[in-house]
């Protein structure tokens, strides 16, 4: 039987995971520079057991998260070197806070995995960049300040310059600049708008912003308004919103598989940042400022599916198809905060995870399948059937033809990607954007059906025809892939490549058929969100000490 002694050692040792999300990656980036880059082997190993660790770490907390603020030590908040909020550094972990980690531990051990069997070698300190990329994904979703935020948010964008620039070539060296030159400017607005929020209120924590936002003079109230929006251009610009979206089609198609693949979460980063401040500082407590900037995006998320879904119609190649199907993906999640309702919440939430582990696992899928593709292939096909070089009256020999087991999986693995993608059922894609619908709908008995506006219906059309859109083309590629007249070679696919992307598709499975408990626990999520402000304000302003003191 643990004493009160041993109790309280085992909940200051729970009380430090919070730190090991960002603590490990970082410090294992670190040891990993000196070592030979002919040691490759050994910078993965010791590569991917960090992230695995960190993984781990990631699903104790989710797990603790679940159980609500009594089954997180501390509260949840993570005061640094003692300090208290909002003088200290703090990261806070809230049910959000842990989902996201969670998403981000789990595409970044398949992506790690996935790199090991050829991509690592690319390029010098892959797994150094990959750990400070990770890093930074974790700090910013653990961050409860913004200052930090900006830290963590750099440290992330410079490790992603270095990976997208992995394995050189004109393509990525071309939108690899375009990719900096972008993100670059877009730091710039951070400052500048984290400057003028500074100036304002004089605090730069989320918890100690959202106390003081509704007793602000009206001058300063507009100046924290000015600030929130040049800060927010800056994340709409990671987030992929139409038109600041021109430079993501183009970087995503042309990084290697991997860094693909870990990059389908960056844009939600922005996204997270957008839900967080929108529902905590821009919330009902914020008097005169409460909802800011909601029009905006709403409007700019609807667009943003129109123009992703155009991209997809008209991409010919499987990585900008991918990349626009990004798009789409953050145009849903922008519109869904737009509209305002909260009844949509966790079904954004659950087509936030599921989207994401679609399009990191098509991204991986994509190198494998077109391995075994002529690069003229698809030209020849289209100008054949154009001209009529045909023959139609030719018989066949041979009615059916064998499958290799390869083609096989690869097709499989395939039409699971579609079918997540265009929302079909019975998977996590149709279940998360039922969600989405039935929260559009599902007005409270006070109000009446004359409520759901023009916006609630463009927005349910949008969501139809990007389905419809993934669908068509999804098809499209797939016949010309797996069912083209003209052969190709068998593809050589090895099980540490296939591995991973069979995990994330397993992963969306089980979320389907685990859709009750996902649901469940994206609505406690979607409440906590939703609560009085000064719940979670007071969790992080008063947050006792580490160990009591």
């Amino acid at each position: 039987m643990l004493t009160e002694g041993s109790l309280r050692a085992v909940t200051d040792w729970l009380h430090h995971l919070l730190i090991l999300p960002v603590l490990l990656p970082l410090a294992v980036a670190a040891v990993l520079i000196p070592i030979d880059e002919r040691d490759r082997t050994l910078k993965g190993a010791i590569g991917f057991a960090s992230t695995l660790v960190v993984f781990i770490v990631a699903m104790i907390l989710m797990r603790l998260a679940a159980v609500g603020d009594g089954g997180l030590p501390g509260g949840g908040v993570y005061q640094l070197g003692n300090w208290p909020a909002p003088f200290g550094i703090v990261l806070v972990l809230d049910r959000l806070s842990a989902l996201m980690l969670c998403l981000a531990s789990g595409l970044a051990l398949a992506a790690q995995v996935y790199s090991m069997a050829r991509w690592h070698t690319a390029g010098h300190h892959f797994h150094s960049l990959f750990q400070l990329l990770v890093a930074g994904l974790n700090g910013a979703f653990l961050t409860g300040d913004l200052f930090n935020l900006f830290v963590f948010f750099e440290m992330m964008l410079a490790a992603s310059y270095g990976l997208l620039l992995h394995g050189s070539g004109p393509l990525r060296v071309k939108a690899g600049l375009h990719y900096v030159a972008i993100n670059l400017a877009a730091s710039s607005l951070f400052l500048i708008g984290v400057s003028l929020i500074y100036g304002a209120t004089g605090t730069l924590n989320m918890a100690d912003l959202a106390q003081r936002l509704a007793t602000l003079a009206p001058e300063s109230r507009r100046l924290v308004e000015t600030g929130a929006a040049v800060l927010g251009v800056a994340f709409l610009v990671k987030a992929g919103m139409w038109p600041l979206s021109f430079w993501l089609p183009t970087a995503y198609a042309a990084a290697t598989p991997p860094v693909a693949a870990v990059f389908a979460i960056l844009t939600k980063v922005g996204i997270y940042v957008i839900l967080r401040l929108h529902l905590l500082v821009f919330g009902t407590a914020a008097g005169a400022s409460a909802g800011f900037g909601q029009d905006w995006l709403l409007a700019g998320g609807m667009l943003t599916i129109a123009f992703g879904t155009i991209g997809v119609l008209a991409s010919q190649a499987m990585g900008r198809l991918a990349a626009y199907a990004v798009l789409v993906s953050s145009g849903t999640l922008l519109a869904a905060i737009g509209l305002g309702r909260p009844e949509m919440l966790a079904g954004a939430l659950l087509y936030l995870v599921s989207s994401t582990l679609t399009i990191a696992a098509f991204f991986l899928l994509i190198e494998l399948v077109e391995r075994g593709r002529d690069a003229g292939a698809d030209v020849l096909a289209v100008t054949m059937e154009a001209y009529g070089d045909f023959d139609e009256d030719e018989e066949e020999e041979e009615v059916g033809v064998a499958i290799p087991g390869t083609m096989a999986i690869l097709g499989l693995c395939f039409c699971l990607c579609a079918i997540l993608l265009s929302g079909l059922p019975p998977l996590s894609g149709f279940i998360a954007k039922f969600a989405l619908l039935r929260g559009l709908f599902d007005l409270p008995e006070a109000k009446e059906a004359s409520t759901i506006s023009a916006a609630d219906w463009i927005y349910v059309a949008l969501l139809i025809l990007s389905g419809l859109a993934a669908m068509i083309a999804m098809n499209r590629v797939g016949i010309r892939t797996f069912w083209a007249s003209i052969e190709g070679t068998i593809p050589r696919v090895v099980v540490i490549e296939i591995t991973p992307v069979a995990v994330l598709l397993a992963a969306c499975v089980f979320l389907s058929f685990q859709a009750g408990p996902a649901m469940r626990y994206m609505q406690a999520t979607a409440d906590d969100l939703l609560a009085p402000l000064i719940l979670s304000s007071e969790r992080v302003l008063s947050a006792p000490r580490a160990g009591g003191k």
